[in-house]
């Protein structure tokens, strides 16, 4: 199993299946903290930078609010014209001098394999959080963390599993790292409904099928979502060329709850990565499934904390030290996992 402490988190492709078992395992760990149930303050007074040169919500927050449940302080930089790179700083020099600044660093950049090229100047462990069309590692990790506590509710596990991915295989990093994971498990099927120009890359598509896994590869939803798992993915527009080559392909694979009910099973579970494209012409997870038990897009969102807080105590070496740092949480929480 590879060694954590120290350790860069930049690719899926570190992992084997120990790894991942002991990540998602330290994951579970965090839910009381995460939960508000205890507090734990093992990593006070360390410094998280996060550097997100490209937009985001979900993962920074999530980035931040981890490292703060387990003790930490975070300073962050949000957009490349609000740092030096703006000023023709090399990703090396930048991460030769934040790192010096850290503890550890979180990174998001819209230019793919550019987390890999920062994290040779950094002196701290860096953590990808997602680099333009390449990777998405964190996300990947709580998909399948989601995918477990999901199907623990069937009697199911990882391995066996029929999933569903859809929309933009072709620009969504989250399927492309998830995709990869998947490979590692046992007997899987995964069936890839999408427009054919926003197919999944054929190397993405090699790895499962090396690994003995069936591709089903379409562009038809009827008579393909009877599945354990449905990842549903947005149009990724930053990704194309304009947003008139975006909107071409914008409202074809919209899941709604006439759909559900036409060709889901009755317990297959509905994930995405968000943010889900809401507008009118989009619309690819309908509002009215809301109310479904088996939509987990808003449980799989709070996992995120869980596992990021898992990948923090892991590369800073502290995932053994967490019941001896905790405290009683002293203010009100309704908080729910």
């Amino acid at each position: 199993m590879m060694k954590f402490q120290g350790s860069h988190i930049l690719s899926v492709s570190q992992l084997d299946r120990d790894a991942i078992a002991k990540i998602l395992d330290v994951s579970a760990q965090m839910a009381p903290y995460a939960a508000r149930q205890k507090r734990c303050h093992v990593l006070d007074g360390a410094i998280l930078n996060n550097l997100f040169f490209e937009p985001s919500t979900r993962t920074r927050v999530s980035f931040g609010t981890a490292f703060n449940l387990l003790g930490g302080f975070v300073r962050e930089t949000v957009g490349e014209e609000n740092s030096s790179l703006s000023k023709g700083e090399s990703l090396y020099d930048t991460a030769q001098v934040i790192s010096g600044y850290s503890d550890v660093i979180a990174m998001r950049h819209p230019k793919m394999h550019s987390v890999a090229e920062f994290a040779e100047g950094s002196s701290v462990p860096v953590i990808n959080g997602g680099d333009g069309a390449n990777e998405h590692p964190t996300q990947a990790l709580l998909d399948l963390f989601t995918i477990q506590s999901e199907m623990s509710r069937f009697g199911k596990g990882l391995d066996n599993l029929n999933i569903v991915l859809m929309g933009d295989l072709k620009h969504g990093r989250t399927v492309h790292s998830l995709s990869k994971l998947l490979s590692l498990y046992n007997n899987v099927k995964v069936t890839m409904v999408s427009p054919a120009a926003l197919q999944m890359p054929d190397s993405v598509i090699s790895t499962l099928t090396n690994a003995g896994h069936q591709v089903i590869v379409t562009d038809k939803i009827a008579g393909n979502l009877a599945c354990d798992v449905i990842y549903q993915t947005r149009i990724q527009q930053e990704r194309f060329a304009s947003a008139d080559e975006a909107d071409l392909y914008r409202g074809h694979f919209s899941l709604n709850r006439q759909v559900y009910q036409q060709y889901c099973k009755e317990n297959t579970v509905i994930m995405h990565p968000l943010p889900r494209d809401s507008r009118p012409e989009a619309n690819e997870l309908d509002t009215d499934l809301n109310e479904l038990a088996n939509l987990a897009i808003f449980r799989q969102a709070q996992n995120g904390v869980l596992v990021r807080m898992a990948l923090f105590a892991l590369t800073l070496g502290v995932e053994d030290k967490l019941a001896a740092y905790e405290k009683p949480v002293l203010w009100h929480s309704n908080k729910a996992y």
